[in-house]
């Protein structure tokens, strides 16, 4: 065994198998795989080895197509069979709405290249004559789906990876991991200590264990699953090629042929977590107990869509645990706070998603990116209000709804209220609905008085349509008033902090009292993120951006601190709150709370002042597009300027608005926002923040490759459409497909009715050789929609209601 390695990988499945294949194959030969007892121990073994491409988040999605592409290439390189039967997949809808879920996934294949169809009963028949089709109303058929050889899989990258040079331990237990004075590991095992620069915790489940010894708590829990293997059946003995891969939403069940029967396996309602506090070091290759009457619903409804099963007998019972995210998606990438330490874990689909995390994860270690944006598996989307009973709480939901409908305006109840604000229960007094970001509650909009807040999900125009235009005109009109303490909050401050944030960011920094926008890139010049940057002092700044992205930029904004003495950064999240007020009856409004001087307070201004009888800090700013302010104080003071805000504006038109008319307004306007519009995948010019770049100012993070940038052409450019709804109750929400004479050229990041404008609006990337054209296309719950290319906002394109008297 080795003394000293580049790479450390614990962990035996078939992510960590992946995770050191890719390492090689990147040039890194000076790696290892510690497996505490055989490859394929943990999870793995016992896979039901299903793979599919279906996946709500695009880039996701994207390495799911990856990992099945990969396979052949493995076989190839290692002389390992991986069991490859690409077999096709069915999806069957028996509802409308379910139908309506399959129509989003079809469209959003197209813009990926994935080659979906939707079939008739008749071709359903055909591919799979054991189902019974008169209980269905739509299918899906991909090419792309089928299962493998789970052992096959796992020793195929492992062989690849010793042939690339890597070194595989097994029978090898991890005891402990310590951090050397100079940054490297400790790996201490039963049968050594390797010094590793880098460790990668694939520990499946004992990921958590793993984490454990560095301090760390990942938001990760195995869940109870079973699936049935029948015997020979007669029905498939008679079949002149394989059946295709099959779920079934209504059953909550997948279904595959193996050898003459079938296997069939589900997502049950009474659902059961397994080891919740901890994951015994002695369990192996076991099974647990089967539970056939926990699944029984879905049997009955099994036998009543495939007949045939009824009379199966079963040849094996597999109930095994498997881990869970909260969300369902992996944990992926670098740990803030713990220097070249790696995760890799929460994988449960592991033969879909297993080749396209050890690419993205390795793509990381090896050029400091992970080569798109995987913020859907990035382990920063957590941060430590994810507690173990939060983090049970939601993986038993997430379990449940494995094959249920996400609606694009749903909001999941359980676990919740988590994290709150002075004012949550004032606004729910109001009749908020409320959603989450990043586990703390928000208002999203207001039910009328005697209306039940609740907003019910679909993927159409929902019951707040009509509420949420109210909040809207309002905001127009008189004046709104929003809650916006889930924005992330940074206050950097100390002798360096100027230089400091000079090199962070692509903009200039603004003058003392002055607010600017600005773009944070990678070395690639890419988006890491965007912000409002104040600066109050001449080294005190405070810097807003996305709520949900705070881990994400705390992990580079440290990274980026490392070695400077000079600089302080503190996350302040809800030790600092806040409210925005925005519309024409604004400044009239905050002048009867405040003696600053309004009238020298011009857009883009910030400063401290009292606000009622709080002290606050006010900036003259607003995501809507119209004159408004955003009032930032702690926490003791939130009530009491709420309160102070609500009674001084009944007479001026105050109303309360949420996130849904928010959304509404800044489309209207042309606003961009994080996670949509800009992200790691695009770069500034290209999405339209090129005007809040300053490639001459001095060196920054990014500055020499968005120089080149500047005099390139990009592949996608941003625009904003106007979408025909052809008199329908649809809008374009993410990820639909757009078009310019029938063929696709693009996808929508996001969209939302412009209530004060009335149109359907959307922002899209579309390739740059069209983006001048003005009429495309957009594809909506399968409906293709007239669209026309905005040359400019549509609401106040001069900015002057915005920046106001």
């Amino acid at each position: 065994m080795k003394s000293h390695v580049q790479v450390a990988v614990i962990g035996g499945g078939v992510v960590g198998c992946s995770v050191l294949y890719h390492l090689t194959k990147l040039g890194w030969k000076d790696v290892c795989l510690i497996e505490r007892s055989e490859l394929t121990a943990g999870s793995t073994w016992h896979a039901a080895g299903g793979m599919h491409t279906l996946n709500s988040d695009p880039n996701v999605a994207k390495l799911q197509n990856y990992t099945i592409n990969l396979y052949k290439e493995l076989e190839e390189i290692s002389g390992q069979s991986c069991g490859i039967h690409m077999s096709g997949g069915i999806m069957v809808a028996d509802t409308p709405e379910r139908l309506e879920f399959l129509k989003t996934a079809h469209a959003k294949g197209k813009y990926l290249g994935l080659e979906s169809e939707f079939i008739d009963m008749d071709e359903v028949k055909k591919l799979h004559p054991l189902l019974d089709t008169s209980h269905f109303c739509g299918a899906l058929y991909d090419p792309l789906e089928g299962h493998v050889d789970p052992s096959g899989v796992t020793h195929a990258y492992a062989k690849a990876a010793r042939i690339g040079g890597a070194e595989i331990y097994r029978q090898c237990p991890v005891l402990d991991l310590k951090q050397t004075p100079e940054g490297h590991w400790e790996v201490i095992t039963e049968k050594g200590t390797i010094i590793a620069e880098h460790v990668v915790n694939c520990g499946g489940l004992w990921a958590r264990e793993v984490g454990r010894m560095v301090g760390l708590e990942l938001p990760i829990l195995a869940m109870e699953h079973q699936y049935l293997i029948t015997d020979t059946m007669p029905e498939v003995q008679a079949l002149d090629k394989e059946l295709p891969h099959c779920i079934d939403f209504s059953g909550e069940m997948y279904m595959r042929q193996e050898g003459q029967g079938l296997v069939m396996g589900t997502y049950e309602q009474a659902c059961v977590a397994w080891s919740e506090r901890q994951t015994p070091w002695h369990f192996g290759h076991e099974l647990l107990n089967p539970d056939l009457e926990r699944i029984s619903p879905s049997l009955e409804i099994a036998f009543a869509h495939v007949p045939a099963l009824a009379n199966a007998g079963i040849k094996q019972t597999i109930n095994g645990p498997f881990t869970f995210a909260p969300d369902g998606n992996p944990l992926v990438g670098p740990v803030r706070g713990l220097k070249n330490f790696w995760v890799a874990c929460g994988v449960m689909a592991g033969f879909s998603q297993g080749g396209g995390v050890g690419l993205a994860l390795s793509n990381w270690m090896v050029h400091g990116d992970p080569g798109s944006d995987i913020f859907a598996m990035d382990v920063a989307r957590y941060g430590d209000w994810a507690t173990m009973a939060y983090t049970n709480t939601k993986v038993k939901e997430n379990y449940q709804r494995r094959f249920r409908i996400g609606y694009p305006n749903e909001e999941l109840p359980a676990a919740r209220p988590h994290r709150t604000t002075p004012i949550y229960d004032l606004l729910k007094q109001k009749n908020a609905v409320f959603g989450t970001s990043y586990g703390l509650e928000h208002a999203l909009w207001f039910a009328a008085e005697g209306q039940y807040p609740e907003e019910i999900p679909s993927f159409r125009r929902s019951n707040a349509f009509e509420q949420v235009a109210a909040e809207c005109q309002a905001v127009r009109n008189q004046v709104g008033l929003l809650e916006i303490s889930n924005f992330a909050k940074y206050r950097i401050s100390g002798n360096g902090a100027a230089a400091w944030l000079d090199n962070l960011l692509a903009n200039n920094l603004p003058a003392v009292g002055r607010m600017v926008l600005a773009p944070m890139l990678n070395k690639s010049g890419k988006l890491l993120g965007d912000f409002t940057v104040a600066r109050l002092e001449s080294n005190e700044f405070y810097i807003f951006g996305s709520g949900t992205a705070e881990e994400f930029h705390l992990r580079w904004f440290e990274q980026q601190l490392e070695g400077i003495k000079d600089v302080q950064l503190e996350c302040l999240r809800t030790r600092l709150t806040g409210l925005s007020i925005a519309g024409p009856n604004t400044k009239q409004l905050l002048s009867k709370l405040t003696h600053h001087d309004l009238n020298d307070f011009s857009f883009m201004s910030i400063a401290r002042m009292d606000v009622g009888h709080a002290p606050a800090l006010v900036g003259r700013i607003s995501f809507t597009g119209e004159q408004g302010y955003e009032i930032w104080v702690e926490p003791d003071y939130l009530r009491a300027v709420y309160m102070s805000l609500t009674e001084a504006g009944a007479d001026l038109g105050l109303r309360h608005f949420g996130g849904r008319a928010l959304d509404s307004l800044r489309h209207e306007k042309g606003f961009g926002g994080w996670t949509r519009e800009f992200t790691p995948d695009y770069q500034p010019y290209q999405a339209g923040m090129g005007r809040f770049v300053k490639p001459t100012k001095g060196e920054f993070i990014g500055q020499s490759a968005v120089a080149e940038f500047a005099g390139q052409q990009a592949e996608k450019v941003l625009i904003q459409l106007a979408i025909d709804d052809l008199g329908g109750d649809a809008d374009a929400v993410a990820d639909e497909p757009v078009f310019f004479n029938d063929e696709v050229v693009g996808w929508v990041t996001s969209g939302a009715y412009g209530h004060c404008v009335k149109m359907s609006l959307a922002h899209a990337y579309v390739d740059s050789a069209v983006a001048a054209e003005d009429n495309f296309s957009v594809e909506i719950l399968g409906n293709i929609h007239p669209a026309t290319r905005l040359a400019e906002p549509p609401y106040d394109p001069s900015g002057s209601k915005m920046r106001g008297a």
